[in-house]
């Protein structure tokens, strides 16, 4: 149990929406970050504080840099930091590489990439011992697709997950001496709503022959291998990338 602040972003729908209830249980203070979706985002903070827990709603787009400085101040006023998890991310429409707009491009790697860095960033700034803090722990959500390349689907999500990949590497080396475990999770096909987003609600079910454990996973049981990341039972682990992809 802790009584520190874990800020989730994309907090108000799928993995998010279940890490932040997940670690509201273990005794987080829970920041949820949402782009649009105000109602979602309450929905989560009142079933929060239905089991007891403490949470509140800060909107945040993560293509935003004073966003997401706004969104960790209000981190600040619930208590010290304890936990980043750097779930908010977008897909676009299923394409090849030759029909896709630099403007798309760029969007996905804003949000996805250049957003969870910020977010880390800001993170170090409160978590670390070099900068008088309490230490912490940062897992960045990355996908299968940084292994898998999405060909044929959306090369650019793969890339810009592989670009997660290293950044975790990295970035936990950078401050590990300073109290600070940085992880990431690369989810497979998962039964979230971010495949109608992308324009094919159905994609994660129809593959799901494709995985060998016959099956989509659910956002629970990412939100299970996330918390567990934040835990001291996971002490000992930085700069490690779980797969929790049913073996795909």
């Amino acid at each position: 149990m802790t009584a520190r602040v874990a800020v989730i972003t994309g907090g108000s729908r799928g993995i998010g929406r279940a890490t932040a209830l997940a670690a509201a249980k273990r005794g987080y203070l829970v920041c949820v970050g949402y782009a649009t979706n105000e109602a979602a985002a309450d929905e989560v903070v009142g079933r929060v504080a239905a089991e007891g827990g403490r949470a509140v709603a800060i909107r945040c787009d993560v293509g935003s840099e004073a966003d997401i400085v706004a969104l960790f101040e209000a981190a600040e006023r619930l208590g010290p930091l304890g936990a980043l998890v750097n779930n908010a991310g977008v897909v676009d429409a299923t394409a090849r590489l030759e029909d896709m707009s630099a403007a798309r491009i760029q969007r996905m790697m804003a949000i996805n990439v250049t957003g969870s860095l910020v977010c880390a960033r800001e993170a170090v700034k409160r978590m670390s011992t070099r900068h008088g803090g309490r230490g912490g722990v940062i897992v960045n959500l990355s996908s299968a697709a940084a292994r898998l390349g999405s060909p044929n689907t959306y090369v650019d999500y793969a890339a810009s997950k592989g670009a997660i990949d290293t950044f975790t590497h990295g970035l936990a080396q950078e401050v590990a001496a300073e109290g600070i475990r940085v992880v990431a999770v690369r989810p497979g096909l998962i039964d979230t709503d971010i495949h109608a987003s992308g324009g094919d609600p159905e994609r994660a079910h129809r593959l799901s022959k494709s995985v060998p454990m016959q099956r989509v996973g659910t956002a629970e049981e990412i939100a299970n291998a996330i918390v567990w990341l934040m835990s001291d039972e996971a002490s000992y682990v930085t700069g490690s990338i779980l797969d929790v992809s049913g073996g795909r």
